[in-house]
């Protein structure tokens, strides 16, 4: 079973401290988009253990994701030093996500 999106929500200035890339992949448990390309994120995030990952519940008033501007569900958004490095809105595969992970490090696709 996948990982439930977490109703408590880091706070966008813990987010912003923190070292290295951070992802903050946004989503809903009953969104169907989110059941399907959530393994996708996983599978890919699991390629860079040094990356941190929150997986927070998005809706109406959640601060955190109207602070980056989601739209659209699964949306994965990698932060480095406070700065968007990289997104992926209702990614297909795996692939797609690493490459967008690998571009936040700097490290090609």
């Amino acid at each position: 079973m996948a990982t439930p999106y977490a109703t408590t929500q880091p706070q966008r200035a813990a987010i912003d401290a923190m070292d290295g890339v951070v992802a903050v992949e946004f989503g809903t448990d009953w969104c169907g988009y989110c059941r399907a390309g959530s393994p996708a994120i996983a599978a890919a995030l699991s390629a860079f253990p040094a990356i941190t990952h929150f997986k927070v519940e998005d809706g109406s008033g959640r601060a955190l994701g109207r602070s980056f501007r989601v739209k659209l569900w699964p949306t994965l958004v990698l932060v480095r030093q406070g700065q968007e490095v990289g997104r992926v809105v209702r990614p297909d595969d795996a692939d797609e996500v690493r490459a967008v992970i690998a571009g936040a490090l700097g490290t090609g696709a």
